[in-house]
């Protein structure tokens, strides 16, 4: 079969070219009956446009930001990589790809970078933390037609199309039952280090991990929350003083980055496999010491898919086109030692 043109959607809904092509790109001035017929028509006769042909005969490109944080979380960095692979893809289609580094942990710096954000701007991904200087400086940019996506870690509160990422509640009741597990009946404590609890991410997965503790393993007892910024150093450092403070440590959930300060905390004190670690994030390091036994589980979100997801929702948001749910859903993987990719 032919494929159905903007003209015969034109001919079958009884107006011109020029007013199906206003309609189907959401431009005012079109009276609301006259909509109605060309939806009708397009409805009628399954009509999908050719969004590629459209992009390439926009009298601009498409142009999107990712902001993503600076520091030493190598997931940050893969994702990074995948966003600059997505760049060099695009560019022949007219879409644009900048990548802007931030230190998202700062909700100033992070709201001041979305502020400078240029004028002509279809949409920006960003790991949001949860601020009132970022939330506002989200809807200032929703406000003036730009298509918002947080990335990573969400930020419902504020104004924006989209979250690409983890139902991370689940992911921190997955470790919680993870970890329990791994421990069996010895009783003991059991540590959090987190990047940020201004991380919506990081909360939520405290707050998932919590519950499933307390209401599974009353034998565990969960310590309070340790920040580290999701720096190696100051995981580490706050590893080692769980560990040195708790001789009863028998479980440790990092609920960000930074594994490689929790493996050197437990290899130096020689308590690496007799205290449970699970983490977040499938790298070669965590893949190393995952077949090294110093950590049990990592819980993992592919990196391609949400930079890949990032870019297809923001312009299907622009293009007026569909979002297709379970193609953006981002899974839950679950990594042990025997069933490593």
């Amino acid at each position: 079969m032919a494929k159905t043109t903007l003209q015969d959607v034109a001919r079958e809904a009884g107006v011109s070219v020029a007013t199906v092509d206003r309609v189907l790109n959401g431009r005012a001035g079109i009276h609301a009956r006259m909509v109605d017929r060309v939806k009708a028509a397009v409805e009628r006769l399954h009509y999908e446009p050719d969004r590629l042909a459209s992009r390439l005969s926009r009298a601009r490109d498409f142009r999107f930001v990712a902001i993503l944080p600076v520091g030493t979380n190598d997931f940050m960095h893969s994702l990074q990589r995948e966003f600059r692979t997505l760049a060099l893809r695009h560019a022949a289609e007219r879409v644009g790809i900048e990548i802007i580094l931030v230190d998202v942990f700062d909700g100033n710096a992070l709201a001041e970078a979305l502020e400078r954000l240029p004028q002509e701007l279809d949409g920006v991904a960003v790991v949001a933390l949860d601020h009132p200087a970022v939330a506002e400086a989200l809807n200032a940019l929703t406000a003036r037609g730009v298509t918002v996506v947080t990335l990573v870690s969400d930020l419902p509160g504020a104004r924006r199309s989209h979250y690409v990422g983890l139902d991370n509640h689940a992911a921190g009741r997955t470790a919680a039952s993870l970890l329990g597990r791994f421990i069996g009946p010895r009783r003991g404590k059991v540590g959090l280090i987190a990047g940020s609890l201004q991380l919506r991410d990081h909360i939520e997965r405290q707050f998932g991990f919590e519950q499933v503790i307390s209401g599974e393993y009353p034998h565990l007892e969960v310590l309070p929350l340790r920040e580290a910024r999701d720096d190696t150093a100051r995981v580490e450092a706050a590893a080692r003083t769980l560990l040195d403070e708790n001789p009863d440590l028998v479980g440790l959930y990092n609920v960000g980055a930074g594994a490689q300060g929790v493996v050197a905390a437990l290899e130096a004190t020689g308590r690496a496999r007799e205290v449970v670690f699970i983490g977040h994030e499938l790298t070669e390091f965590t893949r190393r010491h995952l077949i090294r036994g110093t950590i049990a589980a990592v819980i993992n979100q592919d990196p391609g898919h949400m930079a890949r997801s990032s870019i297809r929702v923001m312009l299907a948001l622009r293009e007026n086109v569909p979002i297709v749910p379970d193609q953006e859903r981002i899974r839950i993987d679950i990594f042990i030692r025997d069933n490593l990719p």
